[in-house]
Formats: structure tokens, sequence, C-alpha cells
């Protein structure tokens, strides 16, 4: 549940901890695999071709579309504030909740289950 929760409704309800540590190690654990996919799928390329590559795959809008493709949206726990204004719409807060749901993945299971995650939704071939 923590990956789902914002800071904005742990701050309202305590004792809920916010996503955001998850959220960092999320991060991590998506830029390791991102960048082992891109230097496996393609060993010849250049740092400074990969490098863009990556940074498409990890930008705010393409966590977002996945956490929407995810439906994770509705799954958020907001305070009142951040409930009101929209941010459950933010691509900013779907992004970050995705990187947490990836960090507690990764708690759970490794980069295997990171990976098992990421996969499909960045159109990797299976195994890949």
């Amino acid at each position: 549940m923590r990956a789902l929760t914002h800071a904005s409704y742990a701050a309202e309800q305590p004792p809920a901890e916010p996503q955001d540590p998850l959220a960092f190690l999320g991060d991590a654990a998506l830029s390791l695999v991102v960048a082992e996919h891109l230097l496996v799928a393609e060993p010849a390329a250049s740092v400074g071709r990969l490098t863009p590559h990556r940074a498409a795959l990890v930008a705010d809008d393409t966590l977002a579309r996945w956490a929407a493709t995810l439906e994770l949206g509705p799954l958020l726990r907001l305070g009142r504030g951040a409930e009101q204004t929209g941010a459950r719409a933010t691509a900013s807060i779907l992004a970050t909740t995705f990187e947490a749901v990836l960090g507690a993945l990764y708690l759970d299971g490794g980069l295997a289950a990171v990976r098992r995650v990421v996969a499909p939704l960045a159109g990797w071939p299976r195994g890949a």
C-alpha cells in the first residue's frame, strides 16, 4: 500500500508512509533494467546513441502512460487537496507512483520482477 500512498495522504493520515523512498529505489531499478536491455539489444551502439533511448524510456510521460496502462491512478491514495486539484491524473504523480511500484517489486522480487513488468510495457520481446 505504501507504493500507492502520495505524500499528501501520508501527511493527513499518520502513520501512513509516503511512496517517495520506494520511488527513489524504483527509479534506480528502472534505469538499470533499461540500460541493461539497451546494451544487450544494441551491443555495438555508442553511449551517445543509447543515452537518448534510455532517457525517453524513463521520462515522466512514458512512465505516466505505463501507470495508466496498469490503471494505477484509481488506486492512488491522495490527500484532500491533491485530490481536489486533479493530481490523480498528473503525469509527474503517475510517474512517481509507477516508480514506487517498481521499488516495491524490486524489494519483493529483485530486478527480475522489475524486468517482468517493464518489458511488456516497453514492447520488448519476451526474455529480453
